[in-house]
């Protein structure tokens, strides 16, 4: 089949949840996009009187990343199918047997929302394939050019917003404050667009939550925290709360600045990016790399930063470690690749849901 419209993408989410009612539940998120479409997520889980931990996956964020909502919908659709027959599942080279993905749904609750940005992804795949940014006009300036609509949602996010004060002068963070920026534009506050306030009104509603994963494109990696700055576990004083340390951000290698994360933190981060990779590599042999965010390009205002920030910030809010894949290695594979792609991306996950 080819890549999915967003009619599809919405029409798979809703039938997965008619489908399998015992085990799926539908969410209708609470905002509709720019241009008023309406968005859910999909709750995976055998129903418990114990609250259970959850994983959260998100995927459509940037537009022309057209096989992340099928990688999410296709990992739904399997996890749900064998769990009700009682099979295993066999992507490739890795597979798991019955036991593990009973155990998966009965220890986890997965809630998995492919589609974060609906209209970014209508105008990529009817206008412009090359398009990332949602299609907002309201905060872009206010200019004809419709070079300038739409923010990056994958920078709107309340997290080191103010890269400007944050980030060492001579840093490069692929962000921006210019409407005008067809790539990274964060937009003119954290969280002044729907789409990442349907994703922080998630991470509210399921405060069981301890792991995020962000599906994107591309370079095969997987992406852990931090995206800011380089490691490092022996000052928790410096860290991005911490105003004394604003202006020294971003670089690489030198000494003036690295973000904190606690050891347990570090360790448990690269041990899970590792067991995803591990889960892709047994499929057909495509190496994906774990790396931190900051290892990738640096950056400020992501999904994966801010959700482990929230528990810095408020204590009284749960860890959650963030994650972004980088799938493949190219926006718009050909099909045939991209079903193979899901496959392996497929794969990882469950390695990964399986590994917390």
């Amino acid at each position: 089949m080819p890549y999915l419209n967003i009619t599809e993408v919405e029409s798979a989410v809703a039938s997965l949840a008619s489908a399998y009612p015992g085990t799926a539940h539908l969410i209708p998120l609470p905002e509709p996009s720019i241009e008023g479409r309406d968005c859910h997520a999909l709750q995976i889980g055998r129903a418990s009187r114990i609250p259970k931990d959850c994983v959260m996956l998100i995927g459509g964020v940037h537009a022309r990343e057209w096989g992340s909502c099928e990688i999410l919908v296709h990992f739904a659709a399997d996890l749900l199918e064998a769990f009700e027959s009682g099979t295993g599942l066999g992507y490739g080279g890795t597979t798991f047997t019955a036991q593990q993905v009973q155990d998966l749904l009965i220890r986890l609750d997965l809630v998995v929302f492919p589609l974060v940005n609906p209209d970014g992804r209508l105008h990529s795949q009817t206008v412009d394939p090359m398009w990332r940014k949602n299609r907002n006009p309201a905060n872009s300036g206010g200019s004809s050019n419709p070079d300038c609509i739409g923010i990056d949602i994958n920078r709107n996010y309340d997290f080191l917003f103010d890269f400007t004060k944050a980030f060492a002068p001579t840093a490069t963070p692929q962000v921006s404050t210019d409407p005008c920026d067809q790539q990274v534009y964060e937009g003119p506050s954290a969280f002044s667009e729907p789409e990442t306030r349907n994703v922080r009104w998630l991470l509210d509603q399921f405060e069981g939550t301890r792991w995020f994963v962000d599906v994107h494109s591309y370079s095969e990696d997987m992406l852990y925290n931090w995206g800011d700055d380089e490691n490092q576990s022996d000052d928790p004083d410096m860290n991005f709360q911490n105003p004394r340390y604003d202006g020294k951000r971003g670089l690489p290698g030198d000494t003036a600045y690295a973000e904190y994360i606690p050891k347990d933190d570090a360790n448990t981060a690269l041990d899970l990016a590792t067991a995803f990779c591990q889960g892709v590599q047994g499929v057909r042999g495509a190496a994906y790399k774990p790396l931190t965010g900051f290892h990738l390009y640096p950056t400020s205002g992501t999904s994966d930063d801010y959700v482990f920030s929230r528990h810095f910030v408020d204590p009284a809010q749960g860890k959650v470690l963030g994650f972004t894949v980088e799938w493949g290695k190219k926006f718009h594979p050909l099909w045939a690749e991209m079903e193979k792609i899901v496959l392996d991306v497929d794969a990882g996950l469950v390695q990964f849901c399986l590994s917390t």
